[in-house]
């Protein structure tokens, strides 16, 4: 085998390498999750927990509209504010 076929065999080794560990990684995840949902089954106050759940992820999704949709004033218009107030204060520059 010559140097390229060698550097194509390391770059599908290093694939398979990396997808063996993503897999390892999910599958983790997964049994963690597992896990979690059976500790949460045996709970005798889950109906009050999926509530407390909802009204925090509201209360999340508001925070996150607020910070990310709103728009501050737009700059000509500040401007044309702070002028008109001086003309009504009547103060000269």
């Amino acid at each position: 085998m010559d140097e390229t076929g060698r550097a194509r065999g390391a770059g599908h080794s290093d694939v398979l390498l990396l997808g063996a560990g993503v897999a390892d990684l999910a599958i983790g995840a997964m049994s963690t999750v597992v896990g979690g949902l059976r500790g949460l089954l045996g709970r005798s106050d889950v109906v009050e927990l999926a509530e407390e759940g909802r009204k925090d992820l509201k209360a999340r999704g508001r925070l996150a509209l607020d910070r990310y949709a709103a728009r501050p004033p737009a700059h000509m218009e500040v401007l044309a504010r702070h002028a008109a107030a001086r003309r009504a204060g009547g103060a000269d520059d």
